[in-house]
């Protein structure tokens, strides 16, 4: 960890709350109402990518009322960094994804290079239909081309984000809100 927990607690004190936990239900409840309609008929794998995906899939998942099967993969492009780098894959899903409707939950979709990946690898390895599902969809144009999530919950500012899955230097995935740190 490079920051203390006293520096935390003052860039959380000063950060800008642009989504609360009233906005968070909302943006699940629509993102659980437009996967069911989509998914509702399948038995669909959902897949979170970790760590950021954790919460937001809990969340979600919890609004599907209709049978699923869970699993995870763990790929990144950022570790502790704010630039990505080369996708580095810590753990692929146990489950085979070969001949299934497979569903990707994951925090945030910024530049989109990790999502497009792991979709890509999702269809090497034989899944029949791969959709996304994000709860932030950063807005700017640094995204790559050709490639946007299936499911978004919100649109926020290009800001430095954190909350609700997306971490601070590593710490605050765990709060009920989408934050931006000021003057970052």
């Amino acid at each position: 960890m490079t920051i203390s927990a006293q520096d935390a607690r003052a860039v959380h004190a000063q950060a800008d709350c642009l989504a609360g936990p009233e906005a968070l239900d909302t943006a699940l409840n629509a993102l659980a109402a437009d996967i069911t309609a989509r998914l509702g008929d399948e038995l669909p794998l959902v897949l979170c990518v970790m760590n950021g995906g954790l919460i937001p899939a809990a969340e979600l998942l919890m609004r599907l009322a209709f049978p699923l099967e869970i699993d995870y993969l763990h790929a990144s492009r950022y570790g502790m960094e704010t630039q990505g780098q080369q996708l580095e894959w810590k753990a692929y899903p146990k489950t085979s994804v070969k001949g299934r409707t497979v569903l990707v939950v994951d925090d945030i979709f910024d530049q989109g290079h990790t999502l497009k990946a792991v979709c890509a690898y999702l269809y090497a390895q034989g899944a029949k239909c791969v959709l996304s599902a994000v709860m932030v969809n950063k807005l700017h144009n640094r995204k790559i081309t050709n490639f946007q999530p299936d499911f978004v919950g919100l649109h926020i500012e290009d800001r430095f984000l954190y909350g609700f899955g997306m971490d601070y230097q590593g710490l605050y995935r765990n709060v009920k809100g989408i934050y931006a740190v000021k003057n970052h």
